[in-house]
């Protein structure tokens, strides 16, 4: 041991839930090849977006990541007080992200889910199991923020209404099963094959694109792009995941038609960010990590 890795800057858990989230969001953005999302390659579907901005984007939402993580900590206990708390620095925080974006939506969605999870692990540091921090957010977010605005116009909440579809909120109210039944269960699978650690992940995120109702999608392509991408998802895993050589040309083909169809998972990609929050969660506090 030096000089320099003797002496190690100590962390709040406000800090390092944080730097969990920001790491997540920058990591699910530089996954290649994803099909229909910005990746390293270029914009996908999309015409506003690119790495950088969302690059831009993760890092302008550490604070607000911060900031629910110690209103939980300092809460001590899920009630409508703690989710007002978090309801208010997460559209603080969505304002701060558009400010950076120039009005470009890059990660509504993702300030949903990993603020509730932040608030969820803050609130017992000790129990950092992905179920257990899910169920710590599905009981947040249960609960109803009599200030939020009323989102009925919004892209999501609209194709929720047309296809009887839940989105986001119901997601996270529900536990996260996306993540916990899906996605985190096949980074395991294909890490224990032997798949390398990007084509895990990558696997993990088709596991999520199987089942999920994809509001980003139906609101692009309707119920037929959806159903492409939950089939051509299938057929990626069935054929070997992205490890393998069908399976990579089962990417290519999906990724092929949602290009044709200007559809992006959206959604998906959110909860991947979820995944790898979780998935790095329940190795356990750092060793840096201050008194808590």
């Amino acid at each position: 041991m030096n000089a320099l890795t003797a002496i190690q800057p100590k962390l709040s858990l406000g800090d390092w839930l944080a730097d969990l989230a920001v790491d997540a969001l920058i990591d699910e953005a530089d996954l290649s090849p994803k099909p229909g999302l910005v990746d390293r390659r270029g914009s996908g579907a999309h015409t506003d977006l690119h790495l950088g901005l969302m690059h831009a984007s993760a890092l302008a939402l550490w604070p607000s990541f911060k900031a629910m993580a110690e209103a939980a900590q300092q809460c001590g206990e899920i009630d409508l007080h703690l989710r007002e708390t978090v309801g208010l620095i997460g559209r603080e925080g969505e304002v701060e992200m558009l400010r950076v974006t120039g009005g470009v939506n890059t990660h509504r969605g993702a300030i949903w889910a990993l603020g509730l999870l932040s608030a969820a692990a803050a609130l017992e540091p000790r129990e950092l199991a992905p179920a257990q921090v899910a169920l710590r957010a599905a009981r947040l977010a249960l609960l109803d923020d009599r200030a939020a605005p009323v989102t009925g116009d919004s892209h999501g909440a609209q194709v929720c209404r047309l296809y009887g579809v839940h989105g986001a909120r119901e997601e996270a109210q529900l536990g996260f099963p996306a993540v916990i039944q899906q996605a985190l269960p096949q980074l395991a699978r294909s890490r224990a094959a032997g798949a390398g650690e990007q084509n895990a992940r990558l696997d993990a995120l088709l596991a999520i694109m199987t089942q999920l109702a994809d509001t980003c999608v139906l609101y692009r392509a309707g119920m037929a792009g959806l159903t492409r991408m939950q089939s051509g998802a299938r057929a990626v895993l069935a054929a070997g995941g992205c490890a393998s050589l069908d399976g990579r040309r089962c990417l290519r083909e999906l990724e092929r038609d949602m290009l044709h169809l200007r559809a992006s998972p959206g959604g998906a990609a959110d909860l991947l960010a979820a995944t790898l929050f979780l998935d790095r969660l329940q190795h356990g506090l750092p060793a840096q990590l201050g008194s808590l």
